[in-house]
């Protein structure tokens, strides 16, 4: 046990990484933990706890990651809280209330309950693009490829900036090309930014739009290429969003009545 110490000792706390490692783990343990809950409580398990209502309101999780964000963002600019036990302690409270506010990402955007409707996967999609982000994080990935440069070289202002800016390019283009993963995943890896911006756009993207004429013989192969690689990516993502998730088995109304607020004068 002793490669084990040394390796947390030299790869986690010498690095400072320990509260980013913690976050890291109470995300995942909480998407995990809340997952299984709410999959448990659509089988109906009779001894299983099921939902939280209060006065006839059905609460949602996301209430909870929101109250837990809060307290840990606050606690963490308090002075007390500057050893490296609480800041841990606090990072990995943190990381619990944003897997459960991202868990509940479809129902904020759509401000309605979409959890088990084709449009709830996005939430998932939100989990898992999370998961990438934190963890290129923790194994040691910096925005924009400033460590790129050499840690021996002693970098200019000038080599910094010129570096992040090209990144930052090359991630626009990346994102205005309809690669949204591709993209943010770039801000951490640049190499994913570079292939997205040289790459072809997907066809209905802004970049196609503008760059890209009707019956050209680009778009073509841009149609072609996104019919083959994209409807792939796709149905192996949902396949294993099903498998952690669970799948969708609702379907969205897609009109609601409006409320009586909101509704025209007769």
């Amino acid at each position: 046990m002793h490669w084990l110490r040394d390796g947390y000792h030299d790869h986690v706390l010498a690095t400072g990484k320990q509260p980013l490692l913690f976050l890291f783990a109470g995300f995942i343990i909480a998407f995990l933990a809340i997952r299984l809950s709410v999959r448990m409580i659509r089988a109906g398990v009779s001894w299983w706890p099921g939902n939280i209502s209060r006065g006839g309101v059905h609460i949602h999780h996301v209430v909870f990651g929101v109250g837990l964000m809060t307290v840990c963002g606050v606690a963490s600019f308090a002075p007390f809280t500057a050893t490296l036990p609480w800041r841990s302690c606090i990072a990995a409270g943190f990381g619990v209330g944003t897997a459960l506010v991202l868990d509940e990402f479809a129902l904020v955007l759509h401000l309605e309950d979409v959890y088990w409707t084709e449009a709830g996967r996005r939430s998932v999609d939100a989990v898992f693009l999370a998961v990438a982000l934190i963890g290129m994080l923790v194994l040691g990935a910096a925005p924009l490829g400033i460590d790129d440069l050499s840690a021996g070289e002693r970098a200019s202002r000038w080599d910094i900036t010129t570096t992040v800016l090209l990144n930052a390019l090359l991630v626009l283009i990346t994102l205005a090309k309809g690669k949204i993963w591709t993209g943010l995943i770039g801000v951490l890896a640049p190499v994913f930014a570079f292939v997205g911006a040289v790459r072809l756009a997907r066809p209905s993207s802004p970049w196609a739009r503008r760059f890209y004429r009707p019956g050209s013989r680009k778009l073509r192969r841009a149609v072609r290429r996104d019919r083959r690689w994209h409807g792939r990516a796709t149905r192996m993502r949902r396949r294993l969003a099903d498998g952690v998730a669970g799948k969708p088995h609702l379907v969205r109304v897609a009109a609601r009545a409006e409320p009586p607020e909101h509704r025209p004068p007769v």
